[in-house]
């Protein structure tokens, strides 16, 4: 169910005719394995005010996920005729912090990779509202009572949302909702601004104009056309009408058609347009079809510019606009929020440029780093004692020469262990299979001057560094995480390492050790906080011009 509504499903053309309007109802009240949410089917209950105002309502109550994914799907074919949109969400819902999702009544507890086939995802629900900016209205029903967190990152409830242009969001409790829906929602030419404005016990968010008519009058029974009316010459003026999508050309329909067919479709599009300053800049844009893995590679040059677009994802969510206005306004262009092809170009150009530089900038610092490594590995380890080796490791732990000196501190106490008195031996093993301060400590007491105290010194400052850096290590973890890079991506990462000289290990898809030190010796050539786990600086710098699918939708 997460790919209910799937990015294909999803791409509509702009200028289709304008037809009923439409609605989306669920409502869960009697969750399977979740419990009972009270009130949660009680949205289902202004479908007939709805469809007295001209709606076609697609409504289920206590939908399983078969049955949630067909109605869904119905209401989707209808979104790209439709004027009006409206969904209604009530129920359960789960979320990582960044995406949140609907739950159907079999749900069972998510989890962070995998939703569950019965979870409905919120960023697909807008996405579709977005194709009828200014005229679609989502409103969330959610009152989690905190009894359920379904794995450690993700919990009950909804999180942030990034809500596309045009499209309002309405957030509060089953009951709240469900009165709103059946009272000022319903109200023929009622300004829903001020509704929304009075409405207390409601969140909104997202496209919020000082006035705005949503909802039209009460559909008047038909009364039978005029000698001089001709629906078909209306007809094709409104086609007409449509494929110019003009001020003027709302206008002249309305002055030939006061009272047409289209006359309500006629105004809504001149206030959105009114509404909106940069329509012709977006509808410029979207002539140009960017696909999803064509937006990922914008966001990422933007993000090797140093403007911040909040992911890479393929979404030009507000993260995005803001960065794209940024930009424009740094290279003299108006700050639309939206590209054109001569934008984007200079995007890649400056965008390869930055990364050669960077490059170039990372391999000077390399080659210094390298000559300062050997050097100082030609004045302490090289000359193979126990001091000199601890020493050069002490410096550079992931040096080019780490895993010599390692090896060398390995043999220097396998010759100690053999020259020890046994019980010397015998409580520095004991202490080596606790590996722990403590136990290392105990050795120290026992034998302070024994064959081991270098080691035991050695292993006390490794551990305590250790406990020093969890919290840093685990915070970096969850960052890497947080990326959803699968095993593909991981080989690339491992082979661009290889490409470079930084002995990452076997290319696999699996990070062991190895690949962890050459991602640390990466992070420092290039002036990266070296955690040895991948961020989004990192990746962007790593495969920057390489990949084309960095994040995973």
């Amino acid at each position: 169910m997460r790919h209910l509504l799937t990015s294909t499903a999803l791409m509509f053309w702009a200028g289709a005719a304008l037809a009923q309007d439409a609605a989306l109802l669920l409502g869960t009240e009697r969750y399977e394995t979740l419990g009972r949410l009270s009130r949660g089917t009680e949205i289902i209950e202004a479908a007939d005010e709805l469809r007295g105002l001209g709606f076609e309502v697609f409504a289920l109550p206590n939908g399983r996920a078969g049955s949630t994914a067909e109605i869904a799907r119905d209401w989707l074919e209808r979104v790209p005729e439709a004027n009006r949109l409206v969904v209604a969400l009530s129920g359960r819902f789960a979320t990582d912090g960044a995406r949140s999702w609907f739950l159907t009544a079999e749900a069972e507890g998510p989890g962070l990779l995998n939703p569950g086939a019965a979870a409905l995802p919120v960023e697909g629900v807008l996405r579709a509202l977005a194709e009828a900016p200014g005229r679609s209205l989502l409103l969330i029903a959610v009152e989690p009572d905190g009894s359920n967190s379904f794995d450690p990152w993700v919990g009950e409830g909804l999180g942030a949302l990034e809500i596309p242009q045009g499209v309002t969001v309405l957030t509060g409790s089953p009951r709240a909702v469900a009165r709103f829906m059946q009272g000022p929602l319903a109200e023929p030419r009622g300004d829903l601004s001020v509704a929304i404005r009075e409405a207390e016990d409601l969140e909104a968010q997202g496209y919020l104009p000082r006035a705005r008519i949503f909802m039209p009058e009460r559909p008047e029974t038909p009364t039978a056309a005029t000698p001089e009316a001709d629906p078909a010459a209306e007809a094709a003026l409104w086609r007409g009408t449509v494929a110019l999508g003009t001020i003027e050309a709302y206008r002249d329909y309305l002055a030939r058609y006061p009272r047409g067919a289209n006359a309500e479709a006629a105004e809504a599009a001149i206030a959105e347009i009114i509404a909106e300053p940069d329509r012709d800049a977006r509808l410029a844009e979207e002539a140009i079809g960017l696909s999803r893995d064509q937006r990922r590679d914008i966001q990422r040059s933007l993000s090797l510019l140093d403007f911040n677009t909040r992911g890479i994802d393929g979404i030009f969510g507000p993260g995005t606009r803001q960065a794209i206005s940024n930009w424009q306004q740094q290279n003299g262009f108006s700050q639309t929020s939206y590209l054109t092809p001569e934008q984007i170009s200079r995007i890649d150009a400056q965008a390869a440029r930055r990364a050669a530089e960077l490059e170039a900038e990372a391999e000077r610092q390399r080659e210094q780093a390298a000559r300062a490594d050997r050097s100082f590995w030609d004045e302490t380890g090289a000359r193979g004692d126990e001091p000199g080796l601890r020493a050069y490791l002490d410096r550079y732990p992931d040096g080019l020469f780490a895993e010599t000196a390692a090896d060398r501190l390995a043999l220097i106490e396998e010759e100690k262990r053999r020259a020890a008195q046994a019980e010397d031996r015998a409580a520095w093993d004991r202490a080596r299979e606790a590996d722990t301060i403590e136990a290392y400590r105990d050795y120290q007491r026992a034998y302070p001057e024994g064959s081991f105290k270098e080691e035991a010194e050695a292993k006390i400052a490794a551990l305590r560094q250790k406990v020093a850096q969890s919290d840093a290590r685990a915070a970096a973890e969850q960052v890497e995480r947080d990326l959803g890079l699968n095993a593909l991506t991981a080989r690339l990462v491992e082979q661009r390492l290889d490409a470079q000289g930084l002995e990452p290990g076997e290319v696999d898809g699996s990070f062991d050790e190895a690949t962890r030190r050459a991602i640390r010796r990466y992070q420092r050539a290039r002036e990266i906080e070296a955690t040895g786990y991948l961020d989004e600086a990192t990746v962007v710098r790593l495969l920057a011009d390489s990949v084309t699918d960095i994040v995973n939708p």
